[in-house]
């Protein structure tokens, strides 16, 4: 997309995310749009609340800053960001957050079932799978996230053993509407343990609900 358009997106992107609720005390998160096939906006400040325009930086899918500068904890995460568009060459935009319940399933390193509906509308027709724990930034943690990529060729997002989540879709505003069903999903699954666990869906789930969208839209 051009450059004006992903700067605009992103500013929308994250009033929705604190407008969503969805967001950790701290408002930590990071975000990126893709500019062209080897650039992309980014984020310079793990704060992301108050973000202008001036908060946004150029860089290349070898993690070299073209324009602007990234404070020293965003220059961990451009690797993590670049991996999924080099792995995604779909993906528009990649989002990073900590959001709590999400965070649940981080911390216990177990994958986010798909047994909400609006993950199916969203893309997500599988189980979130975990990339496996290494510091941010580090060699071992973009291994991972690049290993689990590879290995779950469907997914739109990733959780961050002991970190958080990562997502990513075809625009700042539909990672965000991803972002939404997985803190929904993750609160839900926690939520239904008191009445005896949630359940899967009946096979074939995934193609009424594409056959349902599809009638809507025609």
């Amino acid at each position: 997309m051009e450059r004006s358009q992903a700067e605009q997106q992103i500013l929308e992107a994250v009033d929705l995310l604190f407008a969503s609720k969805v967001m950790s005390h701290s408002g930590h998160a990071n975000l990126s749009a893709r500019i062209d096939e080897n650039t992309f906006l980014i984020t310079t400040k793990g704060g992301v609340r108050n973000l202008s325009m001036a908060d946004l930086a150029v860089v290349d899918l070898n993690g070299s800053i073209l324009e602007g500068r990234l404070e020293p904890t965003n220059l961990e995460i451009v690797e993590m960001h670049s991996t999924i568009y080099r792995n995604r060459s779909e993906a528009e935009s990649v989002i990073h957050t900590h959001s709590p319940h999400i965070l649940a399933f981080a911390l216990a390193n177990r994958s986010l079932p798909c047994r909400y509906e609006a993950l199916l509308r969203f893309g997500q027709a599988s189980d979130v799978p975990v990339a496996a724990w290494g510091p941010r930034g580090s060699k071992k943690s973009i291994e991972a996230i690049d290993r689990t990529l590879r290995e779950n060729e469907n997914t739109l997002a990733l959780i961050l053993a002991n970190h958080g989540l990562l997502a990513f879709s075809s625009s700042p505003a539909a990672t965000v509407g991803l972002i939404c069903a997985m803190e929904e999903a993750a609160e839900a699954e926690l939520s239904a343990v008191a009445l005896g666990g949630a359940v899967d869906f009946p096979e074939g789930a995934l193609e009424l609900v594409r056959e349902s969208m599809a009638r809507v839209r025609s």
